[in-house]
């Protein structure tokens, strides 16, 4: 998978960090957003064919933003993610404008192709 990704997250260490391990594994990182409004601009802007979005962001959640994005003109694909269990989001999960959810504890190149359906 050769897809450009926009990091989305308040924590400017977890997007570092993810940055890095994505780079390092071969996936090309375009640019990095710290709240709902950057990332849509960002989206707007560098037009990313998938944005890494956390769940928990200081202007709305997650889940607003992937529905936001999702109704751009040729959306990119949303997988979120959080420090937080799939199970503790339940139904708003498998209901959210995403192609599917990774725990930060297991964020990695292959976890995001997984969840993509394309070959890691």
């Amino acid at each position: 998978m050769r897809a450009r990704i926009l990091i989305v997250d308040d924590y400017v260490l977890f997007r570092s960090s993810a940055r890095r391990m994505l780079e390092a594994q071969g996936l090309q990182v375009v640019g990095e957003a710290g709240d709902g409004a950057a990332a849509i601009a960002a989206v707007r802007e560098l037009r990313p064919d998938v944005v890494l979005l956390d769940l928990q962001l200081p202007d709305m959640d997650g889940f607003e933003v992937a529905r936001l994005l999702a109704a751009e003109p040729d959306p990119p694909a949303v997988v979120l993610t959080s420090i937080r269990a799939a199970s503790d989001y339940g139904a708003r999960l498998t209901a959210a404008a995403a192609r599917g959810f990774v725990p930060k504890v297991e964020l990695s190149g292959a976890t995001i192709s997984a969840v993509l359906g394309e070959p890691g």
